[in-house]
């Protein structure tokens, strides 16, 4: 049922880091056209973070966490991760994994991993 699982989320200060991993089961990574990462605020729309193309050689970020957060790719490891630094409140949310078989759009979604920053 479950085709991408996030992990790796917790309660950080403010300045700290984390790193998001998403795993895929049922296909590889090297299946999806894009993969990304999103998140949704208490009260807030769900938004665009961070992806990735299938070679892992073109990323892109929203302005809000550009030169504190790097995802990247490992397909040996069939997983994606979201390393974040620099951590502020604003960055708490719950953080999803999506992917596409195509550029243009998500098809699939995992669970969500909680992220906290405390000031």
């Amino acid at each position: 049922q479950v085709q991408l699982v996030e992990s790796g989320g917790g309660l950080v200060q403010a300045g700290g880091s984390l790193r998001l991993s998403c795993a895929a089961s049922g296909r590889t990574f090297s299946n999806y056209a894009i993969v990304g990462w999103f998140r949704q605020a208490p009260g807030k729309e769900r938004e665009f973070v961070a992806a990735i193309d299938r070679s892992g050689g073109i990323t892109s970020y929203a302005d809000s966490v550009k030169g504190r957060f790097t995802i990247s790719r490992d397909n040996a490891k069939n997983t994606v991760y979201l390393q974040m630094n620099n951590l502020e409140p604003e960055d708490t949310a719950d953080y999803y994994c999506a992917a596409g078989l195509t550029t243009s759009g998500y098809s699939y979604w995992g669970q969500g991993t909680q992220v906290t920053v405390s000031s």
